[in-house]
C-alpha cells in the first residue's frame, strides 16, 4: 500500500534511492535458497548480499521496512548501494596492498613485522 501511495502522490525520492540494495549483518549459516538472494561467501563478503529490484519504489519500501528486521537473532542493515562509497573501499585496499608491496621491496618494516 505504501508504494501505491508514493506513486499516486508522485513523490520525489531522495537522490540516494536506487534499485540496488546492500544488505549487511546476515547470519553466516543462512543459505541463499532460504533468502532467495545471492549471498557473499568470501571472508570479506560473508553476511552481506546485494538485492536488485525492478521497481525503485519496491526498493524504497524494503529499506523502510526491513532495516532492523530480526533474522536468526541478527538485525539486518539494509542500505542503498552507492557505487562511489564501495569503490573508495576497494581503492583503499589497493593502496594498502601497494604500500605493503613497496615496503617489502625496499626492506622497510611493516606494521605486521613489529
Amino acid at each position: 500500500m505504501a508504494t501505491i501511495s508514493l506513486r499516486k502522490a508522485n513523490a520525489r525520492l531522495p537522490p540516494e534511492v536506487n534499485r540496488v540494495l546492500y544488505v549487511r549483518n546476515l547470519p553466516f549459516n543462512i543459505s541463499s535458497e532460504e533468502m532467495q538472494i545471492r549471498i557473499g561467501t568470501n571472508k570479506d563478503t560473508r553476511g552481506t548480499a546485494f538485492v536488485v529490484y525492478e521497481d525503485i519504489y519496491d526498493a524504497k519500501t524494503a529499506v523502510d521496512h526491513l532495516s532492523g528486521f530480526n533474522v536468526a537473532n541478527r538485525y539486518l542493515i539494509v542500505l542503498y548501494y552507492q557505487q562511489a562509497k564501495m569503490s573508495k573501499k576497494v581503492d583503499q585496499k589497493k593502496k594498502e596492498e601497494e604500500i605493503t608491496r613497496l615496503q617489502e621491496k625496499y626492506g622497510i618494516p611493516t606494521s605486521r613485522d613489529k
